[in-house]
């Protein structure tokens, strides 16, 4: 099914959901090397019955988006630290890599195929761009595979947590680990969040917008907050994370270079449970909701509530930063890392 545009979408009212656009494109792997960029309008993949991806899940993706700006003008936010972290996931469970140049060739391409699916300024919305890779061959024994499918899909998209930029309530749930520990946590790899699919399904039905993890070996630290990075304002001082077991954020990396250009001093460190009784203010940062600032963090197993946003709207850092993130999206504010690739 394709779209009449103008009598169809309602670019401001658009869900965090997949509608049909024109093209995607895709290449193989094979015989050690990758083949010729080829486009397609099908919305379906053929694969053996016992390719790797469907049974031992070689399976990886990305997720970044293009906004068009004030000036009409569509811009890719950080292309090629999305093109390196795939190169990453793809080392980590023995895949092809795929080189940079063929990863932002590709999305050049589909992007301009599809640029009338680039919603337009001042809606709010996004053309989310996600690059799957999953290994194809017909193997029982488990190894990696010899021959992949990398492809790239678009779809025009609303805000990923549907009450917007507003304050939510998130739980801590020891029951669950999103990753093991030396696991594969810090690859975008389709299995953890399927083992997250579950603690978050149990998170929305208790009214939480998502899960906030723990970390899995000792279950002392602040982890991933569901699909995304978790940061906090304490003290003046921006403080996420750090672990093995979490995803590389571009939205949290690009969130503490901001935090640093305002002169925010930036800690990636452990955060001890406990601390989240001494911040200002926290968000969940990443792709698909940039940050979701949180208002209330309640520990489900010892009934402990931590209230971050005492007046139920986002704190002033959380916003600024935010904003400022948004701005250089929409080419609104100065790109002064180069962080926008401009599509033309």
């Amino acid at each position: 099914m394709k779209y009449n545009m103008e009598k169809e979408l309602d670019w401001g009212n658009l869900s965090f959901g997949y509608i049909p656009t024109d093209y995607n494109v895709r290449c193989y792997y094979r015989d050690g090397k990758w083949g010729e960029i080829e486009v397609s309008s099908s919305e379906t993949v053929t694969m053996h019955i016992a390719a790797t991806s469907l049974h031992y899940g070689q399976e990886i993706f990305e997720g970044l988006k293009a906004f068009r700006g004030k000036d009409g003008k569509v811009r890719v936010f950080r292309l090629e630290e999305n093109a390196k972290r795939i190169i990453e996931s793809a080392k980590g469970i023995m895949m092809a890599p795929v080189p940079v140049e063929l990863f932002t060739e590709m999305v050049k391409k589909v992007v301009k195929l599809n640029e009338r699916f680039v919603p337009p300024y001042g809606s709010g919305a996004s053309l989310y761009i996600r690059p799957l890779e999953i290994g194809m061959s017909a193997q029982v024994g488990v190894k990696p595979a010899t021959e992949y499918l990398f492809l790239i899909l678009v779809t025009p998209v609303g805000p990923y947590f549907k009450e917007g930029f507003k304050p939510t309530n998130i739980c801590i749930m020891r029951e669950f680990d999103r990753v093991a520990p030396k696991g594969t946590g810090r690859w975008k790899v389709g299995g953890n969040y399927a083992a997250s699919l579950d603690a978050g399904e149990r998170a929305h039905s208790l009214g939480y917008s998502a899960v906030l993890y723990l970390d899995p070996k000792e279950k002392k630290y602040i982890d991933e907050c569901g699909p995304a990075n978790f940061f906090a304002i304490k003290g003046g001082k921006y403080i996420t994370p750090a672990s093995e077991s979490i995803l590389p954020s571009i939205t949290n990396n690009s969130l503490m270079q901001l935090a640093r250009d305002m002169g925010i001093e930036v800690e990636q460190r452990h955060i001890p449970l406990e601390e989240l009784a001494e911040i200002d203010e926290a968000a969940a940062c990443g792709t698909a909701a940039v940050a979701s600032p949180v208002a209330e963090i309640d520990d489900i197993d010892t009934g402990v509530k931590y209230v971050v946003s005492k007046d139920g709207k986002p704190g002033p850092v959380v916003t600024a930063l935010y904003n400022k993130l948004r701005g250089i999206q929409l080419g609104e504010e100065e790109d002064i890392h180069n962080w926008n690739t401009i599509i033309d």
